[in-house]
């Protein structure tokens, strides 16, 4: 990659425009989907811990993908990449589409999920490469602007679309767009690179799908079958082990498929365990959010859309101010500040009741992401910033690889704690609602009394999983205490005769 990319003062703006816009479309179909989600249910009549899948089984194959990340970004040149990575994109948004049935769906967004799995590492590391340590804030504040941008468009767009038209249309949106970029793609992307003769080898790459799929499908299949299922501990369990042989496998190897050395450097280690953490909380609003406004409130899909309009706008404004505000104070006083904000308001979202009002909802929610946008890229461009320049792409595929982990297994968590709180709750109030009745009810109270039943249960399984993202929130905000800011270092890692060298960009 770094003879791809030529060290100049004057970064490729070409290059990073045109994997800007892939990447944006990749991230807007993303958010798309989340709104579309309960009307995929209705329609293709699956539950909520089936159509999850349609998010974890995108998070399944990018954690089994990612890893592989460092080594093409290494062998190849970013315009070969990035036409690969389009162009199964593109295939995944037609059969998407076209799909009448869930698995045809499923696998459609599997495909998409391999395309999107190579961009996001691909553009993080070529921004790594361009710019400075001491601009690299607010170069990655203007990246977060633009990607921002997706899940300010997505909800609403997805909403309109959704109430006008069949929820396919968010595929058939996306398809004419992906396939302009990919053809600008093709005559635009020109960089050269010098051919380098490095294998990949095949048993750390069965190693690492198991590994990473195997927790990736267990936690992901818990919400349906439950923990106790052979199933989930059964993939857990071979994820683990087929995890750890790969590791110590990698630790073997001059040039491994994913350098687990970039956990040597303190503040790469820290900001990956933090955006861990927060991603597992995050899902929770990205998640349980519109499941309660549709499913218990009625609420229509446009509204729905509209009610996350301002939050992603405020991430979105927030995101190079945050860059900045990074460059000059560092990422600990700006995670902080941030964490407690979204701790804050989780808990609030605890406390939803089948009576709280769209604003308050809207301010709630708006708050939060407020929260969110001084976290996420502070944090780990802090611990980037500690990687010397030839692990920059093991440590962007590391961190997009945990995030997928993390995302899923927040998911699994969430769903679980949702569906497993929803039976219980059910089976108290059913139990108080018969002690009240006088006499044997008729067919239609009993009918009204199991919709009411049903929708009371399910509220407080929503909000005993929001109690629970609070608490995992509160976590992050304690390893945030523990932030320093980070310089980067040179360091031949292993290699104990050689002093540290800081280089110019770390003087800088």
């Amino acid at each position: 990659m770094e003879g791809s990319i030529q060290h100049t003062d004057r970064p490729p703006y070409g290059i990073i425009a045109i994997l800007m816009i892939g990447a944006f479309i990749a991230f807007l179909n993303n958010t798309l989907l989340n709104i579309a989600l309960p009307s995929i249910m209705n329609e293709l009549e699956v539950g909520p811990t089936t159509v999850q899948w349609l998010t974890t089984g995108f998070m399944l194959v990018n954690g089994v993908l990612i890893p592989t990340t460092a080594f093409l970004i290494e062998k190849y040149t970013v315009r070969r990449i990035f036409l690969v990575a389009m162009f199964l994109f593109s295939m995944g948004t037609i059969i998407g589409g076209l799909a009448h049935v869930f698995p045809i769906l499923l696998a459609g967004r599997m495909l998409q999920a391999s395309g999107s799995a190579l961009l996001m590492p691909l553009l993080m590391n070529v921004m790594l490469v361009s710019f400075p340590v001491h601009k690299r804030g607010a170069a990655m504040g203007v990246f977060g602007l633009i990607l921002m941008a997706a899940p300010a468009i997505g909800p609403t767009l997805s909403g309109w679309i959704i109430e006008h038209y069949d929820w396919r249309m968010l595929f058939h949106f996306i398809t004419p767009i992906a396939i302009i970029i990919l053809i600008i793609g093709f005559f635009l992307l020109k960089d050269q690179k010098e051919k380098i003769n490095k294998r990949l080898d095949f048993l750390s790459l069965i190693l690492s799908s198991i590994g990473f799929g195997g927790l990736l499908y267990g936690f992901s299949s818990a919400g349906a079958k439950g923990w106790d299922s052979p199933y989930v501990y059964g993939t857990i369990t071979a994820g683990v082990i087929a995890l750890i042989w790969f590791i110590l496998r990698q630790s073997k190897f001059e040039s491994p498929m994913l350098n687990f050395k970039v956990f040597r450097y303190p503040m790469f280690a820290l900001s990956s365990s933090i955006t861990m953490v927060v991603n597992m909380a995050m899902f929770s609003g990205m998640l349980l959010l519109p499941i309660y406004v549709q499913n218990l409130r009625g609420i229509s899909p446009m509204d729905a859309g509209l009610l996350m309009l301002p939050g992603a706008l405020v991430m979105a404004v927030m995101s190079p101010i945050t860059g900045k505000l990074f460059d000059k104070f560092g990422g600990r006083i700006l995670a902080i500040i941030g964490l407690t904000i979204t701790v804050i308001t989780t808990f609030y979202f605890a406390k939803l009741t089948l009576e709280t009002t769209y604003t308050h909802l809207i301010i709630l929610y708006t708050v939060r992401m407020f929260g969110m946008s001084m976290v996420m890229m502070p944090v780990s461009t802090n611990g980037l910033n500690q990687l010397p320049r030839k692990f920059y792409p093991h440590g962007t595929a590391m961190n997009n690889t945990l995030n997928q982990v993390s995302g899923a297994i927040g998911t699994a968590l969430l769903v679980t704690v949702m569906s497993t709180r929803t039976e219980t709750h059910a089976k108290e109030i059913a139990k108080d609602a018969m002690k009240s009745f006088q006499g044997q009810p008729d067919a239609a109270a009993i009918a009204q009394m199991k919709q009411q039943i049903g929708a009371q249960a399910m509220l407080e399984g929503i909000n005993d999983a929001f109690f629970v993202a609070g608490w995992i929130a509160i976590v992050a905000l304690i390893l945030a205490l523990f932030i320093k800011r980070a310089t980067q270092s040179d360091e031949q890692v292993g290699e104990k005769s050689k002093p540290k060298v800081k280089t110019k960009l770390a003087e800088n």
